[in-house]
């Protein structure tokens, strides 16, 4: 009996260890799982973010997030290339990408890109960075509000803050802080092959779908351990931001924004000065008022307005003062030097000198041609009206001591002389002065 008990016990101990073993080796496999998940589809949201950062790329970036959140995507990639931009904008971007629940990548391309200033920033937040082999990131040095360098103490605290910032992106994902820090310090830039070497990119890719590939096969770290996947797996959707992003985006574009505040003057001044026209008054207001509204955004110098503002009131007073072209030169100049100040150094937004120069150009063209007319309309003889008559013959139909009559053009006239001539009937006379219905003559030469 004791021999069957214990018998018994042994059997019932093995089976309870093989189940314990199943359990445990069931729990690893799905710990395992979870750690490492390899997923049949990949969605990833592609967006791209071009030019200077500004609030609108700072929408973008919550729009994106709220799409691939609401419609289940794994990864959001970002395909940048920026000069720079608003350091507000900036850091609003970073918390939505800290704060996103789906993993942010960033890819520097195509060719010839770059991650300058505060898209320095934005590759260091990323979850993922990579780079194409001919772009380049850095000088990420911080400059003041009218884009010099900044002195003194508030040069430390800035950057002390920049720095600080920084330090806990980089370190984040564990990169290369000290380089970063270069980069805010020295203005340093790299090339891509450098900033993969000196770890503070993860991945060098000639296109976003070789950036993913490579993220795939070496996973991306997530709440749910490293996702993994293979290159068939990839579905990469481009985002569509809709027509108020594309509006605003070109709306505060530098270009566009100079060309709507000039458009927009210049249609106020073709009002004033041609009263009743309406229509260039209603374009022109719209066009200001738009242009006004990007440049309260943009990163705009006053002084470059201002002198632009006065370029206008010069080529006005041009048309009511006679200054021999000195005022249209006065107003070329304010024009093309207001032009260049227009927007802030170091801030990613500029006007290219090619617009400059061509806006200028086309402008001293318009005021050329319409001095010549002025000029010409000048000097040429009138058409009309009782100057027209002065210098032209008449005949005499009678005539005593210093007064008589005379007839010109089918009409007898009134005419008097300032001294008595001796005229006959037949005689031409020459007119030298119009008094209403009264000629003054002297005898034709």
């Amino acid at each position: 009996m004791a021999n069957c008990s214990h018998a018994a016990f042994k059997k019932c101990f093995w089976c309870a260890s093989l189940l314990g073993m199943c359990v445990l080796l069931l729990a690893w496999a799905n710990a395992s799982t979870a750690a490492n998940q390899t997923i049949s589809q990949t969605r990833v949201l592609y967006v791209e973010l071009d030019g200077g950062i500004s609030p609108i790329q700072a929408d973008l970036f919550d729009q994106a997030i709220e799409t691939a959140r609401d419609d289940n995507y794994e990864l959001i990639l970002v395909r940048l290339d920026t000069p720079g931009g608003l350091v507000s904008s900036t850091r609003t971007m970073i918390k939505s990408m800290l704060g996103s629940p789906v993993p942010f990548l960033v890819w520097v391309g195509p060719a010839g890109a770059h991650a300058a200033s505060a898209g320095v920033f934005i590759v260091a937040a990323s979850d993922l960075a990579g780079m194409s082999p001919q772009s380049t990131i850095g000088a990420a040095s911080p400059v003041s509000m009218s884009g010099g360098d900044i002195n003194g103490t508030m040069a430390r605290k800035v950057q002390n803050d920049i720095l600080s910032l920084l330090r806990s992106l980089a370190r984040r994902k564990g990169r290369n802080y000290e380089w970063y820090a270069k980069a805010v310090e020295e203005a340093d830039s790299i090339t891509a092959t450098e900033a993969v070497m000196d770890h503070v990119v993860e991945i060098l890719a000639d296109s976003p779908l070789d950036f993913l590939q490579q993220a795939g096969a070496r996973g991306i770290s997530t709440n749910q351990g490293d996702l993994r996947f293979t290159a068939e797996s990839i579905d990469l959707i481009p985002y569509e931001p809709g027509f108020r992003y594309s509006f605003l985006a070109w709306l505060l574009h530098p270009q566009i924004a100079y060309f709507l505040f000039l458009g927009g003057i210049a249609g106020l001044f073709f009002e004033v000065s041609h009263p009743g026209a309406v229509f260039p008054g209603v374009v022109g207001g719209l066009f200001l008022l738009l242009a006004l509204y990007a440049l309260s955004i943009l990163p705009t110098n006053a002084a470059g307005i201002l002198l632009i503002l006065f370029s206008l009131i010069l080529l006005v007073l041009e048309v009511f003062i006679t200054s021999y072209g000195l005022l249209s030169i006065a107003a070329l100049l304010s024009l093309f030097i207001g032009s260049t100040i227009l927007f802030k150094e170091g801030t990613g937004f500029v006007l290219p000198l090619s617009s400059i120069l061509t806006t200028v150009l086309l402008l001293a063209g318009f005021v050329s041609v319409v001095l010549y007319l002025v000029g010409k309309a000048q000097l040429r003889k009138p058409r009309q009206g009782d100057k027209v008559l002065i210098g032209t013959a008449a005949t005499v139909r009678s005539w005593n001591g210093a007064q008589g009559k005379v007839f010109l053009r089918g009409e007898i006239w009134n005419a008097v002389s300032k001294e008595p001539i001796f005229v006959s009937t037949g005689d031409i006379v020459q007119i030298i002065r119009v008094d209403g219905l009264t000629l003054t003559v002297e005898p034709k030469p």
